[in-house]
């Protein structure tokens, strides 16, 4: 009795075994990835990616791996059947969240947000639309103190961009006009004085451009330099 009751189980556990494996990577009868898909990198039994779709369309959350990534994946995207969007984070190896954000097919959209190496401490946050950087970026230092401000637009650096010391100093105070330096500058020490002054044109330094030591005036200078005839 107790040898047939073994065959039942192991029968029933074969059956169940070949059914659940059928129950992946099937289509539906508009030939559109339906239900639970799981693929392997060739020649391999690395998972390249899995999750679920809904007659081709992807829902839910998706894992992607790397070719060494074992059991951590590296991307977890997060589908919304809303507006279409996913939120994506990209992770280390280990599990620890490198960055993080909205995606709309292959382009971020909105805030995204990067962390130092190794922590939960914030180091950049910028925004994007249709993948374009567009908005103000900000980079922080560890301790949570600005970095850098710049702002974007349609991609490129438009307006603003100021530099900080790790104890809040302003350090550069500059203009970007279609993506190069154009406008007045200012660079300062770490105690906030000011040690050069000056305008750009088009990325160049351009007119008078004055120079200071511990706030006291050392020099100026005219750009472009006239040139010297022999």
């Amino acid at each position: 009795m107790k040898v047939y009751s073994l065959m039942i189980l192991s029968i029933f556990f074969c059956f169940s075994t070949m059914f659940s494996q059928n129950e992946i990577n099937q289509f539906d009868a508009q030939g559109k990835r339906q239900g639970v898909w799981e693929k392997k990198y060739e020649k391999s039994d690395q998972i390249r990616y899995s999750g679920q779709f809904n007659h081709g369309k992807e829902i839910g959350v998706f894992k992607y791996y790397c070719k060494d990534c074992l059991s951590k994946p590296s991307v977890i995207k997060t589908f919304n059947d809303q507006d279409n969007s996913a939120f994506v984070k990209y992770l280390t190896k280990k599990g620890k969240v490198i960055s993080e954000g909205k995606m709309i097919g292959k382009n971020r959209i909105d805030e995204w947000i990067y962390y130092h190496k190794n922590s939960h401490v914030i180091m950049t946050k910028e925004y994007y639309k249709n993948g374009e950087l567009d908005g103000q970026k900000i980079t922080y230092y560890f301790n949570n103190k600005i970095a850098e401000e710049v702002t974007y637009e349609n991609g490129i650096k438009q307006g603003k961009n100021n530099y900080y010391s790790p104890t809040g100093v302003l350090l550069k105070k500059l203009l970007y006009k279609n993506d190069e330096l154009h406008g007045p500058a200012t660079y300062y020490d770490g105690s906030g004085n000011v040690t050069l002054e000056g305008n750009y044109k088009e990325g160049k330094k351009h007119g008078i451009w004055k120079t200071y030591k511990n706030g006291k005036f050392v020099k100026e200078e005219v750009f472009p330099k006239p040139r010297v005839h022999n």
